[in-house]
């Protein structure tokens, strides 16, 4: 009998692929990062066929260390970044370009010409604002930017795909006969899919130029997508499962009802509150999106507010200035000071996401005096990230009027204990982590495995949700209105920065 699942976790950063026995707890693991590309100012992009190959490596490296073979997996689940865009020849297997990440702006004129002067004109169809931030742009781009691609869409013969979609193509087959599917959690996150129904929008397809040819199928987030082809070393173990990250890890958490929530601290953070049969039209700067769906069930939809730039700012402390020389340093040098010192460190790297929403935006450290150290520095870049995840839960207040009561967490930047008491603090509520912290992985994994009868239901994997750590808020509100209020007028200083 089969005793594991296994999760594909392609990220921003890195691929993993993740074993879980029935309990939930993680067996082994495999990871290999991959390259970040920057051909330009507000140019992300990723190496597709390096993402694949990681793919394959990491599930070799996974299955030898857990000590076990293909016939001890039930089920494989994945999980990804989102919005990251693929476009490939369905008959080569070959990508006509990078993959043009998330964080990718280069599309703002392109969202400039389809607003009208409106970005929400979609929105009460998609949930999503025109922004740089989702899938549908950058596959524009590639059909206006790259020789011969606009043809070869129309001809049939490209397909798109955020990467799970790509991996989902190459795993069982690739040119072969490839399965080419999503999941809705994925395609809501594209500007063309169709909330109410969860189909492709044909007249919102048809307005952005792209061919509904390119587009993946749209199955339930638990679902048999395929089976994975002979020459792999999971040969025959069926693929059940895709949810994009954010959704994987509130699956993971088991935040399966109307009010529950997660946070996510990852190279972003992302916030999502579970809103159930019920899609909730943001007044307040989040996205409407699907939460999950399993097989013929009814969607689950969420608020999600996406924060661009939080574990990435560590990075950038580390890569660009050098004040750390790992990641792990920051919470010691942030320790180095007993407050901010008044510096306050807006990363507006890419623009402001949720609950902002203004392209125009660019980072800024703000209230630096001669006392000012890289110490504060340090820590103005973790309460960046505390200051942000308040922002959008006051917006998901005021858009569900459900408030919270304690904040569940996951993610990287989880580990940093000082990051999240200073999170409690300026919430005023408590912040929880979780025994096990790859509820990202873990989402993905419980989908698939729910697929196959692996768990039996719901409550078995709620109750298999235990909690590791919890802090509660030991600032007083005097204290966390004044430092609202100056991140409030640090925020405004970052406006208006990009002319065009």
């Amino acid at each position: 009998m089969s005793t594991f699942v296994l999760a594909i976790d392609q990220g921003t950063t890195s691929t993993r692929a993740i074993v879980f026995d029935h309990s939930g707890s993680v067996v082994s693991v495999g990871q290999l990062e991959h390259r970040q590309i920057f051909p330009r100012a507000g140019w992300v992009e990723h190496d597709p066929v390096e993402i694949w190959n990681n793919t394959r490596e990491v599930i070799g490296t996974a299955l030898a260390k857990a000590d076990i073979t293909r016939h001890d997996i039930a089920a494989v689940g994945i999980t990804n970044q989102r919005e990251t865009a693929v476009v490939w020849d369905r008959h080569t297997g070959e990508p006509v370009y990078n993959a043009i990440v998330w964080q990718d702006t280069r599309t703002q004129p392109i969202v400039d010409r389809l607003a009208r002067g409106d970005v929400d004109r979609f929105k009460d169809r998609v949930g999503l604002p025109l922004a740089t931030y989702f899938s549908a742009t950058k596959i524009v781009w590639i059909l206006e930017n790259v020789d011969g691609a606009r043809e070869r869409a129309e001809a049939g013969d490209l397909l798109f795909g955020t990467t799970d979609s790509w991996l989902l193509w190459n795993l069982t087959g690739g040119t072969q006969d490839g399965v080419h599917a999503t999941d809705v959690t994925n395609a809501s996150r594209t500007l063309l899919m169709d909330l109410g129904s969860c189909e492709w929008d044909e007249q919102i397809a048809a307005e952005f130029g792209i061919p509904l040819s390119m587009l993946p199928a749209i199955r339930s987030s638990s679902d048999a997508f395929g089976v994975i082809e002979k020459s792999s070393l999971l040969r025959d173990v069926p693929i059940t499962g895709i949810l994009g990250d954010q959704q994987a890890a509130t699956f993971g958490q088991a935040a399966f009802d109307a009010g529950e929530s997660k946070n996510t601290y990852g190279t972003g953070n992302f916030l999502i509150v579970n809103t159930g049969e019920e899609i909730v039209r943001s007044g307040n700067g989040l996205l409407t999106t699907v939460a999950y769906r399993l097989e013929d069930e009814p969607p689950r939809y969420a608020l999600e507010g996406s924060i661009a730039v939080t574990g990435s700012l560590v990075q950038w402390l580390r890569d660009n200035l050098g004040i750390i020389s790992s990641a792990a340093e920051v919470e010691e040098l942030a320790s180095s000071v007993d407050d901010n010192g008044g510096v306050y460190f807006v990363p507006a790297f890419s623009g402001l996401f949720a609950p902002h929403w203004r392209p125009d935006a660019r980072g800024a450290i703000l209230g630096l005096t001669r006392f000012a150290n890289k110490g504060h520095i340090a820590r103005a870049a973790l309460e960046a990230t505390a200051f942000q995840t308040r922002e959008v839960l006051d917006a998901a207040d005021a858009d569900f009027g459900v408030p919270l009561t304690e904040l569940k967490v996951d993610g990287g930047m989880v580990a940093n204990e000082r990051l999240m008491q200073f999170q409690a603090d300026i919430l005023g509520v408590p912040v929880v982590r979780p025994v096990v912290p790859e509820t990202t992985a873990l989402g993905a994994a419980y989908a698939a495995g729910l697929s196959v009868g692996f768990w039996a239901g719901l409550d078995e994997l709620r109750a298999n949700w235990q909690e590791d750590r919890r802090w509660e808020p030991a600032m007083s509100d005097d204290d966390r209105e004044r430092l609202l209020r100056e991140w409030r007028k640090a925020i405004s200083k970052t406006l208006d920065w990009v002319e065009d």
